[in-house]
């Protein structure tokens, strides 16, 4: 990002940022990747090859999971120590306006000829928490909130209950959306401590991040 602020007066930080949307790939405010494919699943898939993943179970998952687990692969890589921290006590808090309703019209589909439990599977929202908490071994809170835009007061609000009350350390944050060609995904990892470079964990920083994609 551009813009830095002075961590000192800062309660808690964004350690580092992901963002996926629109054909472009942000880490910590830079573009990493561009492409020009329109459709969900393929541009999803294209970002999985270009980063370099390697994650079979990546295949069998619905769009919205796998949109999910690339911003959380792509917000971890690099610093993030996963033994710096107790699996119970890194935690997630994300947000969607679509619920899983991609999935929801696919399975529904589906029951016209023979039931999919494959599809049936993902018709749950945090299924894409699941998905993330497994391939990292996080075992903290989590929760899914449904709205009808990004709010991002309401998710500072709910991160800073969860470090302030000392449930957490560390907490994955922010929004995962997808609906057909409709999707974005941007996620925060927020610590309680500074490191360098770190930014303020702030709905004016927290709002800046989420329009790179917009």
């Amino acid at each position: 990002m551009e813009q830095r602020i002075n961590v000192l007066s800062a309660s808690y930080f964004i350690s580092s940022s992901s963002s996926i949307g629109n054909g472009f790939v942000h880490k910590d405010g830079t573009l990493i990747f561009e492409q020009t494919v329109s459709e969900g699943s393929a541009l999803l898939l294209s970002v999985y090859q270009h980063l370099g993943f390697n994650y079979p179970k990546f295949y069998k998952m619905d769009n919205l999971a796998k949109l999910g687990w690339l911003a959380a692969e792509n917000l971890l890589t690099g610093d993030f120590k996963h033994e710096s921290y107790h699996p119970e006590r890194v935690g997630l808090v994300l947000a969607n306006t679509n619920s899983s309703l991609d999935d929801d019209m696919k399975y529904w589909n589906s029951v016209k000829d023979i039931a999919s439990p494959s599809l049936f599977v993902y018709t749950l929202p945090n299924i894409v928490i699941g998905e993330i908490c497994i391939r990292n071994g996080f075992k903290g809170e989590h929760t899914f909130y449904i709205q009808e835009k990004f709010d991002a007061n309401f998710i500072i609000q709910q991160v800073n209950y969860l470090l302030d009350n000392d449930i957490l350390d560390a907490c994955i944050c922010g929004w995962v959306d997808f609906l057909e060609k409709d999707f974005k995904a941007v996620l925060f990892l927020v610590e309680k401590k500074a490191i360098d470079l770190a930014m303020a964990f702030n709905a004016e920083n927290v709002t800046s991040v989420f329009n790179l994609s917009a």
